[in-house]
Parts: structure tokens; C-alpha cells; sequence
């Protein structure tokens, strides 16, 4: 794609993908929480106070997922990487606890 053709937004739209998951999670709150009060203001009815805020709760928890997906999928490209390919992660034996003489030392 030429640089003429990028959109200009491109570099928000990115920076706002970057943003911490906990930032995000409280900014969906918040953003539902708000729109259930100006609800509740307009329409005079208690119970979308907490449509809001389920709304809010369901949109963090979105973005949980969507980060989840994320971080698969940069997972599974290394996955493929030459470099890990003959990676073996170390086995733990339970045996070398079993020599724990009770003073804070393994012998």
C-alpha cells in the first residue's frame, strides 16, 4: 500500500490497539456505567442504571478476549520460529524435594 493510500487515522487506530488491558477494562466500565446514569436520567428507570453497567462489564470482558486472541496468535507465529523449533523446556523431578532435611536446605 503507497503512503498515499494509508488512511490518516492509522497511527490513533494502532496507538489505541497498544493501550494497557487494564486502561481498557476500566474505560468500558466507566463507558457503560455513564450511559446507563444518562438513561436512567432520560428515561426515568432504575433498572438501566445496571443495563449500563452490564453493558460495561460485557465490553471489558470483549476486550479481554480480543486480547487473548492477540497474544495467541503472536504465540503460534513463534511457534513456527527456527529458533525455538528444538526448545525443550526443562523437566522438573518431584525427587528433588524429597531430600528437604527441615531446615531450609535441600541436601
Amino acid at each position: 500500500m503507497s503512503e498515499e493510500n494509508k488512511p490518516k487515522y492509522r497511527p490513533i487506530i494502532e496507538g489505541a490497539e497498544q493501550l494497557s488491558l487494564g486502561i481498557s477494562m476500566v474505560v468500558a466500565v466507566l463507558l457503560g456505567v455513564g450511559a446507563g446514569l444518562l438513561m436512567k436520567k432520560y428515561f426515568h428507570h432504575d433498572w438501566l442504571l445496571w443495563l449500563g453497567v452490564f453493558w460495561g462489564v460485557s465490553g471489558a470482558i470483549l476486550n479481554i478476549y480480543k486480547a487473548y486472541k492477540k497474544q495467541m496468535k503472536s504465540l503460534d507465529e513463534l511457534k513456527d520460529d527456527v529458533r525455538y523449533k528444538n526448545y525443550k523446556p526443562k523437566k522438573y523431578d518431584d525427587d528433588d524435594y524429597d531430600s528437604f532435611d527441615g531446615e531450609g536446605k535441600y541436601e
